[in-house]
């Protein structure tokens, strides 16, 4: 088997989780699993990736924690996040 080299474009590192989120927006809020949490950004699994806007509110109730966040790429259930 070939190994392939990979490089990491992230500026932090990403940790696996596995935490229930809501993503805020203009008084609605969509549900979502974080996937992986860095310091720079988050992984989202949501229902649909088009009721999802550009920027929004991710709180994450089990950590107490909100942040402003800005969608770098969707894929099918999966959008990927900079924390703004």
């Amino acid at each position: 088997m070939q190994q392939t080299n990979v490089v990491e474009r992230r500026r932090a590192p990403r940790h696996r989780v596995f935490k229930g989120g809501l993503i805020a927006f203009k008084g609605q809020s969509v549900s979502c699993t974080v996937r992986n949490l860095s310091d720079g950004g988050a992984n989202l699994d949501v229902d649909s990736t088009a009721a999802v806007p550009v920027t929004f509110t991710l709180v994450l109730e089990s950590d107490k924690t909100i942040r402003r966040c800005e969608i770098k790429w969707r894929a099918d259930w999966r959008v990927g996040v900079a924390f703004a």
